[in-house]
């Protein structure tokens, strides 16, 4: 409605029906009469004109695909909320003072494109809902059109003499009041009204009122939400102060709140002073001879200046001269009640009443804005990659003069040089604008102006805690960095560490600077979190096993920074830090990231454990099948050798259960499963494994209800102890026997709540199985949407997770809902994808070769090939003989009688 009439972005070409549809949405969600309709549409209304509407409607209704238009008694319903209805939802959003994107819904004129009866009065309410958004927070160039358009109309002019203002073009603001004078006492015969007489009076007090606030060069960009809150908080307080790292924006941003501020405003830069008291007196146009230096007599002075005056004193960098600073405008505002301050400073001031706005880095979105309008400004046309150009914002820090300084790059360098090179950021962002202060020229002078206000103690704890990745606790910067808690508070003041959720974070910039100046901690560093990880493990078998977890995650970059030294450095070290942690990469779905790690260890270490860690060792072998290139049975078979020498269970109890799923279930009677039952601990977790892994060899040994009964133990034994993912295997096991007695009600459950304790766990991986799993039941069920839609999210998750094995069984799932389709090209091609997907040489992987050799055989079942059909079956037969797997061998021998049958 607010343009030419469209739905959807699409016009409607009849112009009856077109006329028709905006009198509907004119009043969309009610009923419009019949006869307002009629005189809406009909200059003349026409003989059986209620038909000729009848008529009108259907037409709209087929030429408007979609379009629900209601037929009452009374009249017709357009069925549109005021979400869906541009008029609707500009109201509303000058309800909720986002006048800009109100004004942004605007296309043109309203009803542009409709001619008819109703359309004068109509477009006439439109107009005045668009002067109004206009008048909210039109541009000077919205505000100079209606204007001239509209030029008596008293609010536009005003709104447009309060833009030009805020510009500082205060001329030309008198200059379009005068204007609108003249036309009101030549026209109308009357003075201007107390709306315009207000606006020239706000300017004619701020002649001159924005004392040395800058002119900027460049455009606002990503503090829109941050501007507004400044300027509430200035409305509402005092003294409020910007707080925040060198270089993220503080600046910049008082200087635009100071742009909008309708009265006097004094900008008043402390960065090249100490002298506070000398620097406030130039700043609001004080200078009185002989006064050369700051003092009792100034500060008198100040204040009797600024006590009678209704002012912003906009008070930039104050960090090193923080304690001054704070004396000095506690005086003034004390004395001076008509004087609010906003001050920058990369700490607070401590001044009671003070409020803090913290201005953090840029969220992603806004950051890639910033780097486009920077990069198009030095580079007209510049486009590049979206993924990359976030990607550089993040290692930024998204922090705003650092983007800047790399967008400025694109004139001489590729966007993909300039990631490549951002390891050594500080020598690649070293040009900055020439005219701007020493400290902002370039990223290094940035660091450097905070790093000179720090004190001896604070150096080196900044230069201590550059050893963390991605933040630490409290209990981890004491431990490593032997520190006062009073010194790592005063960091954080002056906005060196960030400080969330009871975390303390430097920026990744401050970071790779203090790190210059550090000594080396990452022994030190490896080792605490070596015993955190250690501290850790029995807690992730147990009822506080989210608590822990979440206290791992937050330290998951720590973890792998801590193993990635001792790989290079102490490969004993390497080894017990993998191994205390592949419980927490179990249970949090992480085999893929935690299989590269262990392979990277395994590769470091040779052949042969160091002395002592031969079980450390054994477990790393198990982790690291997914990603091992080469002989991956015989990494199994070298694990299975070295835990064969073990008399007692091993350090770690989750080796155990790893060691089962890697060898596959073997005879009970054999050697080898009295071997692995021997190394069961004790203990309720061990004892609640033990039912499980019985219940998958009674089950796989073809005994199903045994195997039922004891996963159900096992399920109930793993949900006591409060190990989740237990649990989870259990329900899922439970799920596949349902699904294969045909109770598909019942693996549906079984499946769901497994799903839902993978999820508690924020196990990506397992969660894509599980998602997997519960797309076979539906397909079971005859679900063929909904299980299309969890094979999409499966295989969705799984690639985030770099999971190919999962991926491979998401692809196996699509290919088995192809062929229920009767798309056995696509199924086969399915099939093709999984198989290529699946790397070989243990017993996970093996089972699923198996899976999708027999699915090829059904294929070929179904396209009327018995052959292949053949040939596929006895492959999966050879694959379910070789794994023990008696289940899947009765099914296929089943499938491959039906064949000769």
């Amino acid at each position: 409605m607010l343009g030419p009439v469209q739905v959807g972005g699409v016009g409607v070409a009849a112009p009856r029906q077109r006329a028709l549809l905006a009198m509907l949405v004119l009043d969309a969600g009610r009923i419009v009469g019949h006869d307002q309709l009629i005189g809406g549409l009909y200059t003349e209304p026409p003989a059986g004109a209620a038909n000729a509407l009848q008529s009108q409607v259907s037409r709209l209704r087929r030429a408007v695909p979609g379009l629900v238009v209601e037929h009452h008694p009374a009249g017709y319903r357009l069925v549109a909320s005021a979400a869906e209805v541009d008029h609707l939802r500009c109201v509303q959003l000058l309800e909720q003072e986002r006048s800009a994107e109100a004004l942004a819904l605007w296309r043109g004129p309203a009803l542009a494109d409709v001619e008819a009866p109703f359309v004068q009065v109509a477009r006439q309410n439109l107009t005045e809902l668009l002067i109004t958004c206009a008048v909210s927070g039109g541009s000077e160039k919205v505000l100079r059109d209606l204007l001239a358009e509209h030029p008596l109309r008293e609010d536009l002019r005003a709104a447009l003499m309060r833009s030009l203002h805020r510009a500082g073009r205060q001329s030309e603001a008198l200059e379009v009041f005068a204007r609108g004078r003249e036309l009101l006492a030549e026209e109308l015969g009357v003075d201007p009204s107390p709306v315009l007489s207000a606006a020239h009076l706000e300017v004619l007090r701020a002649v001159s009122p924005h004392r040395g606030v800058p002119a900027q060069l460049s455009s606002f960009v990503g503090r829109d939400e941050d501007l507004r809150r400044v300027a509430k908080l200035l409305r509402e307080s005092r003294l409020v102060t910007l707080v925040g790292p060198g270089g993220t924006g503080k600046t910049r941003l008082a200087v635009e709140v100071a742009h909008r501020e309708a009265g006097e405003v004094a900008f008043v830069d402390l960065s090249a002073t100490t002298d506070v008291v000398r620097a406030l007196l130039d700043g609001i146009g004080v200078r009185e001879a002989g006064l050369l230096t700051g003092g009792p007599g100034a500060e008198g002075r100040l204040r009797a200046a600024l006590a009678v005056r209704e002012v912003v004193l906009v008070v930039d960098n104050c960090e090193h001269v923080v304690d001054e600073a704070a004396r000095v405008l506690a005086g003034v505002l004390g004395a001076c009640p008509d004087v609010r301050v906003l001050a920058t400073s990369r700490e607070p001031l401590g001044i009671t009443g003070e409020t803090l706005s913290p201005v953090a880095a840029l969220d992603a979105e806004a950051a890639v804005r910033l780097f486009l309008d920077r990069a198009q400004a030095v580079k007209p046309g510049f486009h590049a990659d979206p993924a990359l150009i976030a990607e550089v914002c993040r290692r930024l820090d998204g922090v705003a003069l650092a983007i800047e300084l790399a967008a400025a790059r694109v004139r001489s360098l590729p966007l993909a040089e300039i990631a490549a090179r951002l390891d050594d950021r500080f020598r690649l962002l070293s040009k900055g604008s020439r005219t701007a202060a020493p400290r902002h020229r370039t990223l290094h002078a940035v660091v450097e102006w905070s790093w000179d206000l720090l004190t001896d103690a604070e150096r080196d704890l900044a230069a201590r805690f550059s050893v963390f990745a991605g933040g630490a606790s409290l209990a981890a910067v004491t431990a490593v960095c032997e520190s006062e808690v009073d010194t790592l508070e005063s960091l954080a003041d002056k906005s060196l560490l960030e400080v969330a959720d009871d975390r303390y974070r430097m920026l990744d910039t401050i970071r790779a600077f203090c790190a210059s100046h550090a000594p080396d901690l990452r022994e030190r560093h490896a080792r605490w979190f070596l015993r955190l990880a250690q501290d850790a493990e029995p807690h992730l078998r147990a009822h506080e096993q989210i608590e822990w977890l979440h206290k791992l995650s937050a330290d998951h970059d720590n973890l792998v920074a801590a193993v990635g030294w001792a790989t290079a450095h102490d490969h004993a070290l390497a080894l017990e830090l993998v191994a205390a942690l592949a419980t927490y990469y179990w249970c949090r779905g992480l085999r893929t990231e935690a299989a590269t790690q262990a392979d990277t260890v395994l590769r470091a270490c040779g052949e042969t454990p160091p002395a002592g860690r031969e079980q450390e060792y054994a477990l790393c072998l198990l982790i690291a099948w997914p990603v091992a290139a080469g002989d991956q049975s015989g990494r199994i078979r070298q694990a299975d050798a070295l835990l064969a020498t073990l008399d007692a269970p091993p350090r770690y109890p989750i080796m155990t259960m790893m060691w089962g799923m890697a060898l596959g279930a073997p005879e009970n009677d054999s050697q080898v499963w009295h071997r692995r039952t021997r190394l069961l601990g004790d203990d309720p977790w061990s004892a609640a494994l033990a039912l499980v892994g019985d219940g998958l060899v009674a089950r796989m040994g073809g005994d199903p209800e045994t195997g039922k009964a004891m996963l159900r133990d096992g399920a109930r034994a793993f949900t006591r102890v409060g190990d989740r993912w237990g649990a989870a295997l259990a329900f899922t096991q439970l799920g596949e026997i349902a699904l294969l007695d045909g109770d598909h009600a019942d693996a549906l459950r079984h499946i769901e709540r497994a799903r839902a304790l993978l999820a508690e766990l924020g196990a990506t991986e397992d969660t894509a199985e599980a998602v997997t799993g519960r797309a076979h039941a539906k397909v079971a069920a005859g679900d063929l949407d909904g299980a299309r839609e969890d094979f999409g999210h499966a295989l969705g998750l799984a690639r985030r997770s770099g999971a190919v094995v999962v991926q491979a069984g998401a692809h196996l799932g699509l290919a088995e809902l192809a062929r229920v389709s009767g798309d056995h090209v696509r199924a086969a091609a399915e099939c093709d994808r999984a198989w290529e997907l699946t790397p070989g040489g243990w017993y996970g992987p093996d089972e699923m070769r198996c899976h999708i050799a027999r699915e090829r055989g059904r294929i070929a079942v179904a396209a009327g090939d018995p052959d292949a059909a053949r040939d596929h079956f006895e492959d999966a037969l050879r694959r379910a003989l070789g794994q023990r797997n008696r289940v899947t061998e009765t099914a296929v021998r089943a499938e491959l009688a039906a064949l000769d049958g």
